[in-house]
């Protein structure tokens, strides 16, 4: 297992707007200074949202396609460039997966839950996971308790999910008062993970840099950025999504961690 830390940057989300924060990137061409700002700050990954021109959450392969582009004309393959499939209580996993299966993206993250649903057969989504497999998507797969790890431990003791080199994300506090979390949210994680699989967090909240010192701490990977919190370890708003970056690679500094690069990113996932 490597030692470097993977610092991925979530700048967006799917229901943040600009008047919570000026910064918050809605646009490709924002997205691409975004990624810049957060690549010079110590980022490996950009999980990116895309939005209808109102602002609402999009999921359209021709919309992460523009916004590839544009974050590749910024960074050229200095990030990991990784879109959602989140379904932000609109989006159905039929549509879900076909919008994957039509943008071929470099990575993607995939809500376990959410494809867990009535009417999704166990042969659909063995069809999705090896296609992921077979097009050498970058897949990460999250995580919102210790009930999702079960899940996703039985889907892959019965080969539903294939064998394969799988990221996980645990998110903290998902369901806690006020949606906030701690660094102790990540305890039923590592009790329940049997180790198989790299992961990694994000969480909500002022304490999210907390937790993701406490996450690097113990042996994980970070997600940090505006989609979960606009708020910096000492309680102010951050300027933008690289602040919150540049917090991590200071803490990761202080734990004798070096940052991953995109290039040890894809040597390690694809």
């Amino acid at each position: 297992m490597t030692s470097s830390l993977i610092v991925t940057v979530a700048p967006n989300g799917a229901y943040k707007q600009p008047a919570q924060h000026a910064a918050l990137p809605i646009t490709a061409d924002t997205l691409a200074d975004t990624a810049k700002a957060c690549l010079d700050a110590g980022a490996a990954m950009l999980h990116m949202h895309v939005r209808h021109p109102d602002g609402r959450h999009l999921l359209d392969a021709h919309a992460y396609r523009q916004a590839t582009a544009a974050v590749r004309r910024a960074v050229g393959q200095e990030l990991v460039v990784q879109i959602t499939t989140e379904a932000a209580q609109v989006y159905q996993p039929p549509l879900q997966m076909a919008v994957v299966r039509e943008a071929r993206p470099e990575a993607v993250s995939v809500g376990l839950r959410e494809l867990l649903q009535p009417g999704v057969g166990e042969r659909d989504l063995q069809d999705f996971f090896q296609w992921l497999v077979a097009n050498d998507v970058m897949t990460q797969v999250i995580l919102y308790d210790t009930a999702d790890v079960a899940h996703w431990q039985r889907l892959r003791a019965s080969g539903v999910i294939p064998d394969a080199k799988w990221f996980l994300l645990f998110v903290l506090g998902r369901y806690a008062a006020g949606q906030t979390s701690s660094p102790t949210d990540l305890l039923p994680f590592l009790a329940a993970d049997d180790g198989a699989h790299p992961w990694a967090m994000c969480a909500f909240g002022p304490q999210e840099n907390a937790c993701a010192i406490a996450a690097a701490a113990l042996g994980g990977h970070v997600r940090v950025g505006f989609e979960n919190n606009l708020y910096l370890k000492d309680g102010s708003v951050a300027a933008d999504n690289a602040a919150l970056v540049r917090q991590v690679a200071q803490g990761a500094q202080a734990l004798g961690q070096r940052l991953a690069t995109a290039a040890e990113v894809r040597a390690r996932f694809l």
